[in-house]
């Protein structure tokens, strides 16, 4: 979890694929119209965030058997508890990766997605820090990251 740019779709991949478990995509569940407001510069709001967050909450569910990593903004602590209310709580490990805002923009700027810059401060500004999560810096490679995540899974 953590804000547009924070490499949680890059990290999700490669941690998905090393633990051979599904991988999910949460900016593939948005609605088009979500797209679109985004896309214009328009920040989301609980009511646009809630039916996303169910169809994960859904996916989640689908995979409790084998697992699965999930790559999801989940800003608010309400936000993560609808993501997981159909799941046994004992199995779920939330990585935050928390940028600095400098580092963010730059690779915001790299990447082509219908998140525009414009918005991240509105997510900073929404973002509530988990106080039950493995919170990594995003400046660590994937590699160092992975295996801080491997130890947390393995303790």
């Amino acid at each position: 979890m953590g804000v547009s740019g924070s490499g949680k779709s890059t990290l999700g991949n490669a941690l998905a694929e090393s633990l051979k478990v599904p991988f999910i995509e949460g900016d593939d569940f948005h609605s088009q119209f979500n797209i679109e407001k985004m896309k214009n510069g328009i920040p989301l709001t609980d009511a646009d965030r809630i039916p996303w967050l169910s169809k994960l909450g859904k996916q989640l569910e689908k995979q409790q058997r084998v697992g699965a990593v999930l790559a999801c903004s989940a800003l608010k602590a309400s936000y993560r508890e609808l993501l997981t209310n159909r799941v046994t709580k004992k199995k779920i490990l939330w990585v935050y990766l928390k940028c600095e805002m400098k580092q963010l923009s730059l690779r915001m700027r790299k990447r082509n997605h219908f998140m525009p810059l414009s918005l991240l401060q509105s997510q900073l500004d929404t973002l509530e820090e988990p106080k039950e999560a493995v919170l990594l810096d995003g400046n660590l490679s994937i590699l160092e990251m992975m295996h801080l995540i491997k130890k947390q899974l393995n303790d």
